[in-house]
């Protein structure tokens, strides 16, 4: 794995963040968000999906929740959706299998909370992993990597 970014960040800086790396997004890329409850998981895709939808000039959702009980949510953009994921709940890869979340890689931006059955289970090798920490209740430790050496500037 190859690092892109490791830093304290607030709420407003995680917004950032986010934003930064929504606007770079290509279709087909799969970013697993780690990290335990609370940390800032959701509200990380909260603002990356909402940035999605700023930068191609389409109307926001009204809300962006985490998907635990749907285990999948997906926001149709122009010409592709942004599928968010929750598998918190799932006991085993033939849940996976169920959902077809290989099927809507390619075409599509992929968001996956708690990716560890994901990370184990399937062969995934292009995707970035952001994990969260949680320092106290206004700050986290965010590290962000990827598979291969994927080159941003360092304009987080």
């Amino acid at each position: 794995m190859f690092n892109l970014l490791k830093t304290k960040t607030s709420l407003k800086q995680l917004e950032t963040i986010a934003k930064k790396l929504a606007r770079k997004s290509l279709i087909g890329d799969i970013y697993l968000l780690s990290g335990e409850l609370g940390a800032g998981k959701t509200t990380f895709i909260r603002f990356f999906i909402y940035s999605i939808f700023v930068h191609n000039l389409i109307k926001k959702p009204n809300s962006i929740k985490s998907p635990s009980f749907p285990i999948m949510i997906n926001y149709p953009v122009k010409n592709f959706e942004v599928f968010h994921y929750d598998l918190y709940r799932l006991k085993n890869e033939n849940e996976i299998q169920e959902l077809n979340i290989i099927e809507n890689l390619k075409e599509n931006i992929t968001l996956i909370e708690w990716p560890q059955m994901i990370i184990n289970n399937l062969q995934i090798d292009n995707y970035f992993l952001i994990n969260l920490e949680i320092i106290n209740p206004r700050e986290r430790i965010i590290k962000i990597t990827h598979t291969h050496n994927k080159h941003f500037d360092n304009e987080f």
